[in-house]
């Protein structure tokens, strides 16, 4: 081996030993190991930083800004709302939301999309009754086989397809996966949703109790032009229960309802007495298109062009507005903020929200203009409370960022624009259009994997440039010398779904795409059937909790163990194998 070689060789172990270990932050294990290499020579300056501005990069980031876009705009709720049903027996409530998963996850990142299914699917466990940890891995699981089927579904897709258009002149497009990664995926969610959650440990770990999150009593406003006028109250409670919102009241003209308020048919500027957390409330809002409580103040707040912040506080016994009422400290005039709801240790409010005179203890919902909320409280002589990145949901753009996003797909797809191009297109009309606030476009950026994907790129290619991977590939090949070709696709498979196990899925696919090329090369025959054994097998991570960040979030709120992965996850990857194999030699042959 050469000096170079030597050298990267014991970065990349040293990065995987480290990984491993997990004592250090995985983005700051890579960025160190490019500055190594910047610092001995193995990687020439001017290509030191050239995987922060990669394709690959861009893409990764984009896609979070466009998920979260996808979230502001009400286009989740639209799907889950009308699908999930707690009533649903396991099996088929698995099958239904690892379905979504799976869906979504195609089409956006698929730790955006787990992010975004993970909170529904809590929900409904606790509407049912039961623990989340017999339903949130098999969603997780759902989610890592759906991003197989296209090119941004998984970081490594987005490699693979770059590093193929660097070695061979042309990437892969939208759907080149779809026939293997789309095929496998549809076999995995099937063993899932019908045998693999049986395999689960049965305890009850994990189950959230209601006390957990604060319930809030609140006001939503029927607006003039809701479609609800003239229906009566009851029509509402199926949609409410779906959103996990109670309905306890109705108000009219300012005095509360009583008796038949049921049956009472809705008038524009009526308010409906609501009790729920809060991310339900603003599901039932969306839903229903309601409006806040004080809908003139909500209008000026709209025409200030600001944005809107939810923020959760709790009142002290010093605070301002203690034994006041909102309306008495003219919490919306002074600072055109809207209570939203309070929340009061489980004991109903009978009076108007902003009339109830406020208590020490009491956590009050607020709605305030954009990065005001920290005055807001200060005013108030308020605490608030940890940020749960709670939002306003815009849903009057709820279809027009659909649309977007489904235009930008589709161009991709036809090759008319490049995917990153199209990506950004969209973020910059989510902007233009204040489907996402300006000021929030970075925070959605997932910057330890922006910082990963720049610093392992470059490792990547200086190790294929000095002949490691072909090192790595000539030993493989000498070992699968005489195998039949699906021996051979089999044995890079599980190599590459080893390390994929233990290390990031993106750095494994980093450094096994190049190995899987340099083993086409040796064997004269097409690459492509090699990197799609290396797609697949670098995304089909369900040995442990530490090989996909989807494992990673739904350990603790599933309550699992380390070792509870495994049993659901080594028959997966069994069966992904013995699935793939038999469709790469069909749809890419050698």
């Amino acid at each position: 081996m050469t000096s170079d070689q030597i050298i990267l060789f014991s970065l990349f172990f040293a990065v995987f030993a480290l990984l491993l270990w997990g004592r250090f932050r995985y983005d700051m294990v890579a960025f160190g190991a490019l500055m190594v290499a910047a610092v001995t020579g193995v990687i020439p300056h001017e290509e030191v930083f050239s995987g922060f501005g990669h394709e690959a990069t861009l893409i990764v980031a984009l896609v979070l800004v466009v998920s979260a876009g996808l979230v502001r705009s009400g286009a989740v709720y639209l799907i889950t709302r009308t699908l999930v049903n707690a009533a649903r027996p396991l099996g088929a409530h698995i099958a239904l939301m690892g379905g979504i998963g799976g869906v979504l996850s195609a089409f956006m990142n698929n730790v955006a999309a787990l992010a975004l299914l993970m909170p529904v699917d809590i929900q409904t466990a606790r509407k049912a009754g039961r623990g989340p940890g017999l339903s949130l891995m098999p969603l997780s699981f759902a989610t890592i086989l759906g991003g197989m089927a296209t090119l941004i579904g998984t970081p490594p897709n987005i490699i693979i397809s770059s590093i193929r258009a660097q070695t061979l002149g042309e990437s892969y497009s939208m759907f080149d996966f779809a026939p293997v990664g789309g095929l496998t995926a549809i076999a995995g969610l099937a063993f899932v949703a019908l045998i693999g959650w049986r395999l689960i440990p049965r305890a009850e770990q994990g189950l959230l109790s209601e006390g957990e999150l604060a319930q809030y009593v609140a006001e939503l406003t029927v607006p003039e032009e809701s479609k609800w006028i003239g229906r009566r109250l009851s029509e509402t409670y199926e949609e409410a229960e779906k959103c996990d919102v109670a309905v306890i009241g109705l108000i009219r003209n300012g005095a509360r309802l009583y008796g038949q308020a049921r049956n009472s048919r809705l008038r524009a500027g009526d308010a409906l007495v609501l009790e729920a957390v809060p991310e339900a409330l603003d599901e039932f809002r969306s839903a229903l298109n309601l409006a806040f409580s004080d809908v003139q103040r909500e209008e000026k707040l709209k025409a200030a062009g600001e944005g809107l912040d939810v923020l959760e506080v709790v009142v002290p016994e010093d605070a301002r507005i203690a034994g006041k009422t909102a309306q008495a400290v003219g919490v919306s005039w002074r600072h055109r903020a809207i209570l939203l709801g309070i929340s009061r240790q489980g004991r109903r409010i009978t009076k108007q929200v902003r009339r109830t005179q406020i208590e020490p203890g009491d956590l009050l919902l607020l709605l305030v203009p954009k990065d005001t909320g920290a005055q807001v409280a200060d005013w108030l002589g308020c605490l608030t409370l940890a940020d749960r990145g709670l939002a306003v949901t815009e849903n009057t753009k709820t279809w027009a960022a659909i649309g977007l996003f489904g235009g930008a797909v589709a161009l991709a797809s036809f090759g008319l624009v490049d995917l990153p191009v199209a990506l950004g297109l969209v973020v910059i009309a989510y902007l233009l259009m204040r489907i996402l606030p300006l000021d929030e476009l970075y925070d959605h950026i997932e910057w330890p994997v922006v910082v990963l994907l720049g610093s392992m790129i470059p490792l990547g290619s200086a190790l294929e440039s000095s002949g490691g991977t072909q090192l790595i590939a000539d030993g493989l090949v000498s070992l699968t010398g005489g195998w039949p070709a699906w021996a051979v696709l089999t044995a890079l498979m599980v190599v590459t779904m080893t390390l994929s196990d233990v290390l990031n899925n993106t750095a494994t696919a980093i450094v096994a795409a190049p190995i899987g090329i340099s083993m086409a090369q040796s064997f004269g025959v097409s690459p492509d059937p090699f990197l799609m054994a290396v797609a697949v097998a670098a995304s089909a991570a369900f040995l442990t909790p530490i090989g996909h960040k989807n494992n990673t979030l739904v350990l603790g709120p599933g309550g699992y163990r380390f070792g509870d992965y495994w049993r659901m996850g080594l028959p997966l990857e069994l069966l992904v194998v013995a699935v793939s194999i038999p469709l790469i030699l069909l749809f890419w042959p050698l």
